[in-house]
């Protein structure tokens, strides 16, 4: 999908624009989060990074773009590698700018059943994303899944991929379950991907934390 059919009015507060390029820099390095910058047509953000409130930030394109040149310059599974590490390292930022504005932080919600920890979870990061950016986020589950659809998605809008590249919210999610979790881990794939052809994103997480899976598998 080109970036000339994509809405370019779609947007990032500055908030979440900021807490994207402080992970990214973190696990790309200061040099080469400049040239990634550079690359992404973006260089007016070096040491520039967007104030941490809820202005306008950075479009869905742009944070396209800055995707596709960490892909670009690292190639396409070392730069989904290194994206999915940044959204995992985003979690202390997503705390810090967000906690106290939709009880992210809550004690008492980390005393629940686990597998209402784990659903609501996902229901308080949909609830970021919604709230305070375009992005379009509903949930789903069966019985063994639960699912993260992003009908818009800003962090693959106006890139073209063979396979789903939502690299950074996987490792979002990832953080997210194992925080909520007091660190279990869980599996997330993602099944479909705008940027690849399909109407949605699709992030799909198993009810089962993989440290439960590898018990059972052990004592079948």
């Amino acid at each position: 999908m080109s970036e000339d059919w994509v809405d370019q009015t779609l947007r990032f507060p500055n908030r979440i624009s900021r807490i994207v390029l402080l992970a990214v820099e973190d696990v790309l390095g200061a040099n080469s989060g400049r040239a990634v910058l550079t690359m992404a047509r973006l260089s007016h953000l070096i040491d520039a990074y967007p104030t941490p409130d809820f202005g306008p930030g950075l479009a869905f394109t742009e944070i396209g773009r800055l995707f596709d040149a960490v892909e670009g310059l690292h190639g396409v599974k070392v730069g989904r590698q290194l994206m999915r590490q940044a959204g995992r390292e985003s979690f202390g930022y997503w705390i810090e700018g967000f906690g106290g504005v939709v009880g992210f932080a809550d004690v008492a919600l980390r005393l629940l059943p686990l597998s209402l920890r784990v659903r609501i979870g996902m229901e308080v990061l949909a609830e970021i994303f919604n709230r305070y950016s375009d992005q379009r986020v509903i949930l789903d589950e069966e019985h063994d899944t639960f699912f993260f659809i992003l009908e818009r998605c800003g962090f693959c809008t106006g890139r073209q991929a063979e396979t789903p590249a939502c690299a950074f919210v996987l490792g979002v999610l990832e953080a997210t379950l194992f925080w909520i979790s007091r660190g279990r881990r869980y599996a997330v794939e993602e099944t479909a991907c705008i940027a690849s052809g399909s109407p949605a994103c699709k992030l799909c997480v198993s009810r089962i934390p993989l440290e439960r899976r590898a018990l059972d598998m052990k004592y079948a």
